[in-house]
């Protein structure tokens, strides 16, 4: 129940404007809200194939396969593209990981929840979502345009994340700052271990997993 009601308030949290307070209602408006996912979930194919150059709404609307009308409906220019995709990719990282943290939880009776979570968001960062959004992530160093969609919905991600630990473990109030801090060194050595993947190997990526836990564990309780 209390993962549900985590699940619940972290996804209102980060829902994309455009999705509205609740699912549309009229089968006119449920078709075009599917149609406009049906475009999102191309782009994420676009980003993940051919990089930031590959997003175009021409390139989305052929593997959509929707016309160039269509298209145009929902996103006039690229940037309005762009700046729905970045929005898209947050809410949709955000859910799977959550996805997969409370079903962890409800078959892992008895496990660390730490440990739950440092495990779950590994398995998140091997997603297409998050290699989109690293296709974004390094796109918008360069290209300010993007960098004025994307930096908000980054800063609002981490800001959504870290005010639920303090509403979802009220234990670890006294210890905020390690649980922060374990936070940050577990998704910077997940990030870092990606890019790395092809050159360090199964046995050196499980090895650093490993002390990650370790790590964090370590934080989390200075005593074990």
């Amino acid at each position: 129940m209390a993962g549900s009601t985590m699940q619940k308030r972290m996804l209102a949290a980060m829902r994309p404007a455009s999705l509205g307070e609740g699912e549309p209602v009229r089968w006119q408006q449920r078709k075009s809200a599917q149609t406009r996912l049906k475009m999102l979930e191309a782009a994420v194919d676009c980003l993940v194939e051919s990089g930031y150059q590959g997003l175009t709404t021409a390139q989305v609307a052929e593997r959509a396969q929707v016309s160039r009308g269509a298209m145009h409906h929902h996103f006039a220019t690229r940037m309005d593209l762009v700046a729905a995709v970045v929005e898209h990719i947050f809410y949709q990282r955000m859910r799977l990981f959550l996805d997969d943290y409370i079903a962890a939880m409800a078959q892992s009776k008895g496990a660390l929840l730490i440990d739950l979570a440092t495990e779950a968001h590994w398995r998140s960062v091997l997603t297409r979502e998050y290699a989109a959004y690293l296709e974004l992530a390094v796109a918008a160093r360069t290209d300010p345009e993007l960098n004025a969609a994307f930096e908000p919905a980054a800063r609002r991600y981490d800001e959504v994340w870290t005010a639920e630990m303090i509403e979802s473990f009220p234990q670890w109030q006294d210890q905020w700052q390690a649980m922060k801090l374990g936070s940050d060194f577990a998704i910077a050595v997940h990030s870092g271990l990606l890019m790395h993947r092809p050159v360090f190997g199964p046995e050196r990526i499980e090895q650093v997993l490993k002390l990650t836990i370790a790590t964090v564990r370590r934080l989390y309780d200075p005593l074990s």
